[in-house]
């Protein structure tokens, strides 16, 4: 469902272009789950975003459900990011001024995409149902990491990116976040990328690559 094949990416700096990643290649079928780790600054959160049509790669291709991205113009890949990407954050990045239930739909509707049903699946699935009229400032960090995760899922995408989602969160809420982001993902059959600091998260998933000097080793 997405394969990526000699991914390179260089950043500009006084002193030249500093090469981020210098030729990644790997695939990741629906359903999948894969960690990608590597120490801070090691390019984790550049591929992701490479790969969820965020940024623009040097050389090399990302295809996504047959689609080429790196073939398509900004138009176009913003159409294919609110359709098929879904992408949970660290920081939440929820709406202030919405809803938890209006967070929640809020990519979906963008998209054309809104199933009542689906978000309402989502909203008890998530533990949300009491919380729906309430903001975001009045959540607390693992309730707003919930919002974000069933936003990224109301499209229903086909490949969910999260970029060290429970990097803010306390161990045991965590886990308990990343568990309820796996039965998500399970029962949409999307393919999931995570990148992640900890070595017991990336344990849960199906698959670990290490992400080192600008390319990949399987662990």
């Amino acid at each position: 469902m997405l394969r990526v094949d000699g991914l390179k990416k260089s950043y500009p700096t006084p002193q030249g272009r500093i090469p981020v990643l210098r030729g990644v290649d790997f695939t990741l079928a629906a359903g999948a789950s894969l960690a990608l780790t590597g120490e801070s600054g090691s390019g984790k959160s550049t591929l992701l975003h490479l790969v969820g049509a965020l940024d623009d790669a040097d050389f090399g291709e990302i295809v996504l459900d047959g689609v080429a991205l790196t073939r398509l113009s900004e138009h176009a890949r913003a159409a294919v990011r609110r359709e098929k990407i879904g992408v949970v954050f660290q920081q939440f990045n929820l709406i202030p001024s919405l809803t938890v239930g209006e967070n929640l739909g809020f990519q979906a509707r963008l998209a054309g995409r809104y199933d009542p049903a689906w978000q309402e699946e989502l909203t008890a699935r998530l533990g949300l149902a009491t919380l729906a009229a309430r903001y975001p400032e009045e959540l607390s960090g693992g309730q707003q990491q919930r919002v974000a995760i069933g936003r990224a899922l109301a499209v229903r995408p086909r490949l969910l990116l999260a970029d060290e989602p429970t990097g803010n969160l306390d161990e045991a809420t965590g886990d308990a976040v990343m568990a309820l982001a796996l039965d998500l993902v399970a029962a949409t059959g999307c393919a999931f990328l995570m990148a992640t600091h900890s070595e017991r998260l990336a344990g849960r998933l199906q698959r670990r690559v290490q992400l080192e000097a600008g390319l990949l080793a399987t662990q």
